[in-house]
């Protein structure tokens, strides 16, 4: 059909279509906004086994004006990972508008690395369920660190399972991590090189001024020594004083910084380390120490020595152990140290049920994170105490078992 001017008109059939598009598009406008209203309770979702019928349990307005307002994702999903519900949190999380969310697979926005395992902790959740660190993919192609927690839903009257998720954007979390990474590192190297200014003080210093005196007094005993009397006795005394104290004053200058550690490796200070802690408690000590045919890189020599310092510390503080055993062992490219002692020990669980710090713990665990490394510790009580340390080596480490 043409009108006066030539121009062609809409065929009957042609109208009709457009007028159903129409129709069909205002329908599902509609929809949308009944879902995010709290309108909708149940949604038609085609799958590969046909359309498939969900109920969003618990849709009643209130509840959905509290997802709504919480800062973290919020998602219901099918047992085929098809997102039934989500909160406008989650979508403008991964950049994506609402309405191409809902219905969408949520494997769109998972990152292929992280699928496996989401899709282990989906497959066995538990009673309470589960959580997992993984990459989402956001609408513009960006990488998001993000925590999801997971918990089964009761199955409907379909018979078909569904999934809740609160997801949670991580990126500000790791952020923070790292700049508090970054922050440990720099007080553990200020540490270090204040006490090895402190360490050459007390020897270069104190300790030959305490040498000094000791000459002095041996003199005066060896001028005193002709006549017995209070005065002889008086002097060889301070003699035992003096030298106890130079004696002392030069341990805690090796412990603030041992020079042995810069000469002779971590083998040569760990075996002084533990005849001295021996000699001085009584506690028996076992010390099994590989072979190395190279030096450990410096940092790690130092974390190790370090970790081994303040564990034999707690033990002779608080272990109350007749034995003690320190294994230095070489895997593939990770060393570990172990440091496991036979006495009182303690409750882990009763510790972190109370929030209750161990300052000397959590001081071990920023000096094995300071090289990448992890450390792990096991307890309990009248059982004694183990603390494991594993950090991994460079690639292309020339150590040998």
């Amino acid at each position: 059909m043409k009108t006066a001017r030539g121009k062609a008109l809409p065929t009957p059939d042609a109208s009709a279509e457009v007028t159903g598009l129409r129709s069909r598009l205002a329908e599902a406008e509609e929809t949308l906004r009944a879902i995010r209203a709290g309108e909708v309770d149940t949604v038609l979702v085609a799958g590969k086994r046909g359309p498939q019928v969900f109920t969003l349990q618990g849709a009643e307005h209130a509840y959905r004006a509290l997802i709504e307002s919480m800062n973290e994702g919020a998602l219901t999903l099918t047992a085929e990972k098809t997102i039934l519900y989500a909160n406008r949190s989650f979508s403008q999380m991964v950049r994506t508008p609402l309405e191409q969310v809902i219905g969408s697979s949520f494997r769109r926005f998972l990152a292929p690395a992280d699928r496996t395992a989401l899709k282990a902790a989906l497959r066995t959740p538990g009673r309470d369920g589960a959580k997992v660190q993984v990459l989402l993919r956001a609408g513009d192609g960006e990488l998001l660190p993000v925590q999801i927690s997971v918990r089964p839903l009761a199955k409907d009257d379909f018979n078909h399972a569904t999934i809740a998720m609160v997801v949670t954007d991580m990126t500000e979390a790791k952020r923070s991590e790292g700049l508090m990474r970054d922050l440990t590192h720099r007080v553990v190297q200020v540490q270090e090189s204040e006490r090895a200014g402190v360490a050459l003080e007390l020897h270069d210093h104190i300790t030959q001024l305490l040498c000094a005196i000791l000459f002095r007094c041996q003199a005066l005993v060896d001028e005193l020594s002709s006549r017995q009397g209070p005065s002889l006795q008086e002097a060889m005394r301070l003699r035992e004083m003096l030298s106890d104290t130079a004696r002392e004053v030069e341990r805690i200058s090796r412990n603030l910084r041992p020079g042995a550690l810069d000469h002779l490796g971590l083998g040569a200070v760990l075996s002084a380390a533990t005849t001295e802690f021996s000699d001085r408690t009584g506690v028996a000590v076992k010390l099994s120490c590989m072979h190395l045919t190279e030096r450990l890189p410096a940092e790690v020599e130092l974390a190790l020595y370090r970790i081994h310092q303040e564990a034999m510390k707690n033990v002779e503080k608080h272990a109350d152990a007749n034995h003690v055993t320190v294994d230095l062992t070489k895997a593939g490219h990770t060393v570990r140290l172990t440091i496991k002692d036979d006495g009182v020990g303690f409750d882990i669980e009763k510790r972190q049920a109370r929030r209750m710090v161990d300052l000397g713990l959590l001081g071990m665990r920023e000096r094995a994170a300071y090289v990448g490394g992890s450390l792990a510790v096991k307890s309990s009580r009248r059982g004694g105490t183990e603390i494991s340390v594993s950090i991994p080596l460079p690639p292309g480490d020339p150590l040998k078992n």
